[in-house]
């Protein structure tokens, strides 16, 4: 190892060694008034620049750490922010709207959209965020390959259906079918946006064939598949079914008793639960259909009542309203928005509009429900809380209100649910 340089001298002595030696060949010449005004001036701007990176550093250090409530500790804060509403809790500071978004804090709920890409049958995924007013992409399942597609060459009149399900708090798909029309999911995946970091998992594996063109639906929280056809047509198959606690990733799915006969294996239906009981019909538009109706206390399949059955005429979803689950239709080709009464058996208007005529799709949460409208590229909601009193004595009640929102531009909605909204760092 090389031997260590010699401690450089300064360039310019110091005044007391430039006295000692006076007759040294190069003497330093003093410093005149402008060299001392120089340096007191650089003194002063670094100086200043040392308290000015103080500062910002200690706003930082003050952004990242400033309390919700200034005096309460933040878990005492966001007990008393909880009930705030959510539009008012991200107006008013940056910190709070951090809080709106984080896993820890009680979240609002969300309009989620299943999305025709529109080449190639594509399909991707969006959340509608109400509170910040627009549409935030989901990321990518981990489709499997071949992927389900929603449009086939040969059928171009008729969509594939993919279907999924809203069940306890998670997005669960359940069934699709390939570009070869064989069956393209052999377990459900599953997104829970409330996650700290929200993504896909693999759910365990049916307990059965996998299949397409089933009922599928949520009960109690958790995912309702009967009925379907796997790669080819088997009536086991077309009258089996079993339901699955999303919530509980490791848990298995659990076998139903066998369906009547096999009248769920045409299409694709939806599985809509009320007052313990999942309901589905085989057809949803005008024409003859049947129903089946389940009842999850006493594990057995029962005839659906007729005033159920004949009303069902479109979409359907189910959600609480009034303090009790109610079935919501929506009647495309009368343009109505219907609600099912189960103690006189026959439905009730709630809503009429033209823009509701040749709804597709439905979701119905936290008050509302949600309908894909116009072949999908807008969402018509409707309040459906309690109605409001009559303008006038003995006249009618009120019209609820409704509004809507534009599906992501170059997209269309084929299918919808209601989500508490995903959890992001704002």
């Amino acid at each position: 190892m090389a031997a260590p340089a010699a401690a450089k001298r300064p360039c310019w002595p110091p005044a007391a060694a430039a006295a000692a030696e006076p007759n040294k060949r190069h003497r330093t010449a003093a410093a005149t008034p402008m060299d001392a005004a120089a340096g007191a001036e650089a003194e002063r701007s670094l100086a200043h620049a040392q308290r000015r990176q103080q500062r910002e550093h200690q706003q930082q250090h003050h952004h990242h750490h400033q309390l919700l409530l200034p005096g309460l500790p933040d878990h005492l804060a966001q007990l008393c922010l909880a009930p705030l509403p959510p539009r008012l809790l991200r107006a008013v500071c940056r910190p709070w709207r951090r809080l709106l978004y984080s896993p820890s804090f009680p979240p609002f709920l969300s309009l989620y959209a299943v999305l025709d890409d529109g080449a190639d049958g594509r399909v991707s995924f969006a959340a509608y965020d109400a509170v910040a007013g627009r549409w935030d992409e989901l990321p990518e399942p981990p489709m499997p390959s071949p992927p389900p597609r929603l449009w086939h060459p040969s059928f171009l009149s008729r969509r594939l259906p993919l279907q999924s399900v809203a069940a306890g708090g998670r997005l669960v798909l359940v069934a699709g079918s390939t570009q070869s029309l064989s069956p393209a999911l052999p377990r459900p995946m599953v997104f829970d946006p409330s996650a700290p970091t929200p993504r896909w998992q693999l759910g365990p594996r049916f307990p059965f064939a996998p299949r397409r063109w089933c009922a599928a639906g949520s009960a109690r929280g958790r995912v309702f598949v009967a009925g379907g056809v796997g790669a080819g047509y088997d009536a086991n198959d077309a009258r089996s079914g079993a339901v699955w606690d999303p919530a509980s990733p490791a848990a298995a799915w659990e076998p139903l008793p066998p369906m009547r006969d096999c009248r769920f294996s045409r299409d694709a239906a939806e599985a809509v639960c009320s007052r313990g009981k999942v309901c589905m019909v085989s057809l949803r538009s005008r024409g003859a259909k049947e129903g089946a109706v389940f009842d999850l206390g006493a594990g057995r399949w029962e005839d659906m009542p007729p005033g159920m059955l004949a009303g069902w005429k479109g979409s359907a979803a189910a959600a609480s309203a009034g303090g009790a689950e109610t079935i919501f239709v929506v009647d495309e080709e009368r343009g109505a928005l219907i609600a099912y009464d189960w103690s006189g058996d026959r439905w009730r208007t709630v809503a009429e509009s033209e823009r509701l005529k040749g709804a597709t799709e439905m979701a119905a949460g936290g008050g509302r429900v949600c309908v894909a409208a116009e072949g999908g590229v807008k969402v018509i909601v409707v309040d459906v809380t309690t109605p409001k009193p009559p303008r006038r004595a003995g006249g009618p009640a009120a019209a609820p209100r409704t509004w809507e929102v534009a599906a992501p531009a170059g997209k269309r909605v084929v299918a919808l649910h209601v989500l508490p909204r995903m959890t992001r760092a704002e």
